[in-house]
């Protein structure tokens, strides 16, 4: 049996790759924004947004169903193979499919011949994300190789943004660099699967054992999808690219902490079906309450810091031209803290439990819901109502899930969580913070403070509270300093007694 990756690696690993995910458009967003303006960075967001589409049609709810499977046989070297193959066969077939569709679609609807060439480039990452088999390297928990290979990528986009996006008509470059920083590292992943996998036939394939709950987790990708991108394909095509844009601001903002929020999230579904394969029901339930209250501490206070502070937030990454993107801002923030807990309830618990069809029922739910109120506020209310329609359709996915799912594990994990600990932090982060708004400093500065002021203050409150996950993750923090002490310590001792 194969060593079992520490989750706190992975851990660390993952949020490295974050932080990178976090950087990468903080640089480039700023300066893209006020080159291409809200029109340049609409038409790319909407491209992006429908290209979604095709690609979760060739994934085919690949993306959670492949990890799931793989860990189950990770350690198994030739049933991992056998079920690779499978599954790549069927990511393949469903690849030529989605191209098929989206060149019928770019000849025969009209409102696509415009950019007809972005949406070719974007698509790309069709193609890209089919051979690159993501899946199999979260199943095996290869996180050390994607925050590597990943990082280098958007390094190379980070200065091929600078060096060839000058003009307001460059956004069609814009768009290739996007796709390459996201996608054009599973190339890599394409070559490197031989390590991990064996490259010839080893019969006995059975490519039907997939279909049934392959069909289950498309549906679930396809509610998603379609509640996540449409609210801007319909500002796109009820409206104009500029309303894109400006929408697009603030959804930009939100996905970049959303990364950090659900970057715990990100490395325990292959961990937790290992659980459940193997019967740790004990360690499962560990790792479900620490990670639901970890979401509860980091998504609660970046909720609330950037409800308070959107107009800086907007004003420092995209300038005064997006501040129709702040109450959208402000509308859309708390689905930090609703995505954050469906992450791990949905994903994280349920799946693993094989309650696919309970999360598949919260997300048809919520994109009725995003769909009614979509229609009924973007054509009146713009931006803002399209941030109306996703917070509501978020909430109503927890709600469903949290009744859906009638099970001590995830009852116990909303118990673990200190509400109240986290509820006097955020409050003594606002009064400590606050009145750095009424100095008039510059947009950076008046961020820079009001951050310190309220993060400090908030995780201050939780440690004196002792809030339990923060004093577990401060006391490891302080073992391991002073385990490094004290082996320097012991080194130098040795050396002064060779010395002498």
């Amino acid at each position: 049996m194969k060593k079992q990756k520490s989750i706190k690696k992975n851990f660390i690993y993952n949020t490295f790759l974050t932080m990178t995910n976090f950087i990468f458009p903080l640089i480039t967003f700023p300066y893209v924004s006020r080159i291409l303006m809200p029109s340049g960075t609409g038409k790319v967001s909407f491209a992006v947004s429908l290209i979604s589409y095709f690609t979760m049609l060739s994934q085919l709810g690949m993306p959670t169903y492949g990890i799931r499977t793989c860990s189950k046989v990770r350690n198994n070297r030739k049933e991992l193979t056998r079920t690779v193959h499978e599954l790549l066969c069927i990511n393949l077939i469903m690849c030529v499919v989605s191209y098929i569709l989206l060149g019928l679609a770019l000849i025969f609807v009209p409102a696509l011949s415009d950019d007809r060439l972005l949406y070719i480039i974007v698509s790309f990452t069709i193609l890209l994300t089919s051979i690159g088999m993501e899946w199999l390297y979260k199943a095996l928990e290869q996180y050390r190789y994607i925050a590597i290979r990943s990082i280098v990528f958007k390094f190379i986009a980070l200065l091929a943004m600078f060096l060839l996006v000058h003009e307001q008509e460059d956004y069609i470059i814009y768009g290739f660099i996007s796709i390459f920083a996201a996608s054009a590292s599973n190339i890599f992943n394409f070559i490197n699967v031989r390590k991990y996998i064996d490259l010839k036939r080893v019969g006995n394939y059975h490519v039907k054992r997939h279909l049934r709950p392959l069909a289950i987790f498309f549906a679930m990708s396809c509610a998603t999808t379609i509640y996540t991108h449409m609210d801007t394909l319909m500002l796109g095509f009820m409206l104009t690219k500029a309303d894109v844009g400006f929408y697009n601001a603030a959804v930009r903002i939100k996905s970049l902490l959303l990364s950090i929020v659900t970057s715990l999230g990100a490395v325990l579904l292959p961990r937790s079906s290992f659980l459940i394969q193997t019967k740790q029901w004990s360690k499962f339930r560990t790792v479900s309450r620490k990670a639901l209250d970890f979401v509860f501490i980091i998504s609660s206070a970046l909720m609330l810091y950037f409800i308070l502070y959107a107009k800086y937030g907007i004003w420092l990454l995209s300038g005064g031209y997006y501040s129709p993107s702040i109450i959208p801002m402000k509308i859309i923030m708390p689905t930090l803290l609703f995505i954050g807990v469906t992450n791990i309830t949905g994903i994280q618990i349920m799946v693993p439990l094989g309650k696919e069809k309970s999360v598949l029922l919260s997300e048809i739910v919520g994109m009725v819901i995003n769909l009614i109120i979509n229609a009924l506020l973007i054509p009146q209310m713009k931006s803002t109502g399209a941030a109306i329609g996703t917070l509501a359709a978020e909430f109503a996915v927890l709600i469903v899930q949290y009744f859906a799912m009638k099970s001590e594990i995830l009852h116990d994990a909303f118990r673990a969580v200190s509400y109240w600990k986290i509820a006097l932090g955020l409050a003594a982060g606002t009064l400590c913070s606050v009145w750095i708004m009424y100095l008039e400093l510059s947009n950076f500065f008046t961020l820079a403070f009001t951050t310190l002021l309220f993060f400090g203050a908030y995780a201050a409150v939780l440690l004196v509270t002792h809030e339990w996950l923060m004093c577990d993750l401060v006391g490891q923090l302080l073992a391991k300093i002073s385990k490094l002490f004290n082996k320097y310590i012991k080194k130098n001792a040795a050396l002064k007694t060779r010395e002498e």
